[in-house]
């Protein structure tokens, strides 16, 4: 049986910053096919401009268009499960699903759909990315323009108009895998942090918590959570039944090493470790665990050597989830550790290289 493809739900409100988020992963696919489902509702011209990018202005609703990069382009209205249905029966199908959500339907009846029988078996809910306007959230509103939030919210008569809009904010930071706080740039090295940590706090615990400019977000970051959101509806609930006292500090120990958000250079850095043979898998595991949370490091890949094993152990983690499984043997290249450590700029590298070899 196949691998289910994975798909990745992007949400957020007008003006937040999800249409540059998918621009820029578009345009950075690094060969992956991906399909994008813009998953609007009422006004589609909302996302005139990266429909016209795509080249594909005058798209019925019920088009599905290939790109020139080998992504593919669709929008949906009512019709989500046959448009995915569709999707997967390509002959070539995609590599990844990214689907784009105004922010007004809420993203949880969008994961749970994955659970319908005719496709629960063929694609999975690789995460849910809620994109925020970081200034507009710093300042205590959760978009930079309520009024045409709003206004986009009248033009659909399926939505539910009653419900405060701070509220449905909050179903969507509910739902969240990772939230990506955009329009870093507008905010100062302070501000920024102190914006982390709150979202942080106010998150489930594992959300990965991440800020861009541009949404400008590694495509290595963005997809590849691997988190299967569709089976674990429990602990994303909506809130409109569910409201809780987030009292609790920000527990996470972050003194460790400084944040610097330098605008002039991308604020993303990756590397590479290496290090010799290690002698207990789990062990190294639990340890590239104890260092992706000590140094808040978002992504790590690669592989290790494991003494008298002549298999090459690949080792995948999304934040402090890691994932190890013996993948081929060696053959004739050399029996080292060669793992990728990808964060936000300011990683203190000479630490997490010493931890990582200890």
């Amino acid at each position: 049986m196949s691998a289910k493809i994975p798909a990745t739900v992007v949400t957020g409100f007008l003006g937040a910053g999800k249409t540059t988020l998918i621009r820029h992963m578009l345009e950075n696919a690094g060969g992956r096919r991906i399909a994008l489902i813009i998953n609007e509702f009422g006004d589609l011209g909302v996302d005139g401009d990266i429909l016209k990018g795509c080249g594909i202005e005058g798209c019925a609703e019920d088009d599905v268009m290939e790109l020139s990069n080998g992504c593919i382009c669709c929008t949906v209205a009512e019709d989500f499960i046959p448009t995915l249905q569709k999707l997967l029966d390509r002959e070539n199908a995609p590599d990844h699903i990214v689907i784009e959500t105004s922010g007004l339907a809420l993203p949880q009846p969008l994961v749970r759909a994955f659970n319908w029988p005719e496709i629960s078996t063929r694609v999975t809910v690789d995460g849910v990315v809620t994109v925020v306007d970081g200034k507009a959230v710093s300042e205590g509103r959760f978009a930079h323009d309520v009024a045409a939030v709003d206004a986009q919210r009248k033009l659909d008569e399926n939505l539910d108009h009653e419900t405060p809009l701070s509220e449905l904010f909050e179903d969507q930071m509910a739902c969240a895998d990772m939230i990506v706080v955009n329009k870093s740039d507008l905010l100062d090295a302070d501000e920024m942090t102190a914006l982390v940590s709150r979202l942080r706090g106010e998150s489930r615990d594992g959300v990965q918590v991440v800020s861009s400019t541009m949404g400008a977000l590694p495509i290595d970051v963005l997809l590849g959570q691997g988190i299967g959101s569709e089976g674990d509806m429990e602990s994303r609930h909506e809130l409109h039944h569910h409201h809780h006292d987030h009292d609790r500090g920000d527990d996470h120990d972050d003194d460790d090493h400084d944040h610097h958000h330098d605008h002039d250079h991308e604020a993303f850095e990756s590397f590479v470790v290496t290090r010799p043979e290690i002698t207990d898998a789990a062990g190294f595991a639990a340890q590239v665990a104890d260092v992706i949370r000590a140094h808040d490091i978002l992504r790590l890949k690669g592989f290790a050597a494991v003494t008298g094993k002549p298999m090459r152990l690949s080792l995948q983690a999304v934040g402090p989830r890691v994932d190890t499984y013996f993948d081929q043997p060696f053959g004739s290249r050399a029996r080292e550790t060669r793992l990728v450590v990808i964060g936000q700029a300011g990683l203190d590298r000479a630490a997490i290289e010493t931890a990582l070899s200890a």
